[in-house]
């Protein structure tokens, strides 16, 4: 199981939100480049760069991401705010994978031509849910679309990465969704990356149990409840 930290970008600064809300934000450091060069050293498989500038339409921490790009060696996935062609072309050709999610639900035959340019690899689909219904656009909207329905559908077109965020846990440290987690990952051909609510080195180890191909490691890890090492040592 891969151990991914998750470096959320607003205004220039690494923060983390409480359930998505902008307006919950807690500050964790005005170098972001440092952090992310931190946590390489300290034996993290991957990095998740989150815009939530861009996620939210309100600007672009695309520079910031260039440049954490150029200077660690270990794989990169960006998220946040690739909802056309044209940005998403752009972070392909930097970043290990990109994430897409409202594009992914809103334009399908957009996201049929990206599958076919990138490849299925390079491609995570990110299955935000509130309680088993996908929300878009930040996780201010609700579009009733069952969790495992998207998924299949995803699936059949030919898709395998996905990041699995239960919103009502992000920011919360109050445990992962296992109950979702377990059906996301039995179905066939998925790698599921787990999202949300980590609290301690016992969540990791339950996230394992479930069969995820990786974990997002957030407030946790900024709070200093959780160590990138130990959580390398259970995955």
């Amino acid at each position: 199981m891969k151990i991914i930290p998750a470096i959320d970008l607003m205004d220039g600064k690494v923060v983390r939100l409480y359930k998505g809300d902008p307006n919950q934000k807690t500050v964790y450091s005005d170098n972001p480049v440092a952090i992310a060069k931190k946590w390489e050293i300290n034996g993290a498989d991957m990095l998740h760069l989150v815009d939530l500038d861009a996620t939210l339409g309100i600007g672009s921490n695309l520079s910031i991401i260039k440049k954490i790009l150029s200077e660690i060696s270990i794989p990169v996935e960006v998220a946040g705010g690739l909802r056309n062609e044209s940005i998403i072309s752009e972070v392909s050709k930097i970043s290990t994978r990109v994430v897409i999610g409202t594009l992914a639900f809103k334009n399908k035959e957009t996201l049929k031509k990206i599958f076919s340019s990138l490849g299925s690899q390079k491609i995570v689909i990110s299955v935000d849910h509130n309680n088993g219904e996908i929300v878009t656009h930040g996780w201010q909207e609700n579009t009733e679309i069952k969790l495992l329905d998207a998924i299949n559908e995803f699936l059949d077109v030919g898709f395998t990465e996905f990041l699995l965020t239960n919103v009502s846990r992000d920011g919360t440290m109050e445990g992962p969704d296992l109950e979702f987690l377990e059906l996301a990952s039995s179905l066939e051909k998925t790698n599921i990356i787990a999202s949300g609510g980590i609290s301690s080195i016992d969540d990791v180890a339950k996230v394992k149990e479930k069969n995820a191909f990786g974990v997002i490691l957030g407030k946790a890890l900024y709070e200093k409840k959780i160590s990138i090492e130990e959580a390398t040592k259970i995955a």
